[in-house]
């Protein structure tokens, strides 16, 4: 593998096949550990993601007081039984919204006085709607900076202010999941009703979040977009297993129809908490053959070597993964119009604008909206180097266009830190590639 170190060029890729183990997922990893912080007892956590975003989540919990330390390739923490021993602290969240949300969230209550900052685009990215929702309860977290947005301010709460707290989820669903993860914690004797009125995008990713609370003992009664949390502390369960990664087992399925395959895909299948697991079905629809085990996946080409279907389709349980459904449409025969993509302009970047510049960089010609984006392939994939605006996600998507016949340079390829570090090692693998030879 040749990498220069702001740049790494993906030769022309025809073929892939073989086995690839993920990752641990992110989104479990980061709940898992602060459910188990804040619960009474240790917990082993085993297939931990080990990457930027849990990293900082395993700091800002020490930084709080809460013991967090390897044991052999596992993590054990010990709980604090629902309180945060330090009452003062600044904690630095780079561009983790799974770390930034749910302390907001939790410390609201901690009684202390709390600044929780990150980096440039951390300020960018909304977090009004959960504040509001807090504060409605008694909290007192303010900004120090743009009304809505990061660095948070966060002093002693009032007394609880009522069982019921309305809050939106048409931004991120990681507000409402924040919220429900707090609310065993500060939670009047009869429960805490929390209703998300209006829409609730990525909704797969709360059900995990009440599938996890269920695992370290709180169980909630939910109906609908209404939700009701016990007053309860949460219990360690001894020892849980985080699943790989479904949002990362997206780039091999698509590796696995762009070059035949089979690719195979270990750590997560059909019993899957992650809703991304569905990604499956988006690359059914556009002509992939896609086999799920229990915990594993297969990907191969179009039979007979037909052309990828192009799709109208609604991506709003699988927000994540669709990012790699956008690459997909590039090589599919017809203009693909994926929809129900609006939170894609929080994230780490506006993943709309991106993708739609970088695709078009690689001569695609792209539409786009608030929520939706239209892809149509090029005749001629042309030789580029594209921008990965610091987002794990655009690398990794990105490097799949090499498929198309032509080289694919990828800047900043070392932002995949953030999620799955030696990605580009397991795609060499996977395209037969050894190290010393080009990527």
């Amino acid at each position: 593998m040749s990498v220069d170190p702001p740049t790494l060029t993906i030769a022309p890729f025809a073929t892939a096949r073989g086995t690839v183990v993920l990752p641990g997922s992110k989104s479990i990893s980061n709940r898992a550990l602060l459910l188990a912080a804040l619960s009474d007892g240790a917990t082993l956590l085993t297939g931990l993601l080990d990457a930027d975003d849990t990293r900082i989540m395993i700091e800002a919990l020490r930084t709080l007081g809460i013991s967090v330390e390897p044991d052999g390739a596992a993590m054990r923490v010990r709980g604090s039984g629902g309180r945060i021993p330090n009452r003062r602290a600044e904690l630095f969240l780079g561009n983790a919204g799974t770390a930034m949300r749910p302390l907001a969230a939790l410390l609201a209550w901690a009684g202390g006085h709390y600044r929780l900052d990150g980096v440039a685009r951390m300020r960018e990215r909304p977090i009004g709607d959960l504040v509001d929702a807090l504060n409605s309860l008694g909290a007192r977290v303010g900004y120090a900076g743009t009304s809505g947005y990061p660095p948070l301010l966060i002093e002693p709460a009032a007394p609880l202010a009522g069982d019921h707290v309305l809050i939106r989820g048409d931004t991120s669903s990681q507000f409402v999941s924040s919220l429900l993860m707090a609310a065993p914690l500060i939670a009047p004797a009869g429960g805490l009703s929390i209703e998300v009125p209006g829409a609730l995008i990525s909704q797969p990713y709360v059900t995990m979040t009440v599938q996890l609370m269920a695992r370290f003992g709180v169980a909630v009664a939910q109906d609908g977009q209404r939700f009701r949390v016990p007053r309860a502390g949460y219990r360690a369960p001894g020892r849980f297993a985080v699943e790989g990664d479904a949002s990362g087992a997206s780039y091999f399925i698509a590796l696995g129809l762009l070059a035949g395959g089979p690719v195979r895909i270990e750590g997560v299948g059909a019993d899957s908490v992650q809703g991304d697991v569905a990604f499956a079905q988006l690359a059914r629809a556009m002509g992939g053959q896609v086999t799920l085990g229990p915990d594993w996946m297969e990907a191969r080409g179009p039979a007979a070597g037909a052309p990828l279907a192009a799709v109208d389709y609604d991506c709003t349980e699988i927000p994540d993964a669709a990012m790699t459904a956008a690459v997909l449409a590039a090589f599919a025969r017809g203009r693909t119009v994926l929809r129900g993509i609006g939170s894609w302009r929080v994230k780490e970047t506006d993943r709309i604008a991106a993708m739609a510049a970088e695709l078009r960089r690689l001569g695609a010609r792209v539409e786009e909206g608030p929520d939706w984006l239209a892809v149509t392939g090029p005749t001629t994939w042309r030789v580029a180097t594209v921008r990965t605006y610091d987002d794990h996600r655009m690398a990794m998507c990105l490097s799949l266009a090499a498929a198309g016949g032509s080289a694919v340079t990828i800047e900043d390829p070392g932002c995949v830190a953030k999620t799955f570090p030696d990605y580009f090692t397991r795609l060499a693998a996977l395209l037969g590639r050894t190290a010393g030879t080009p990527l």
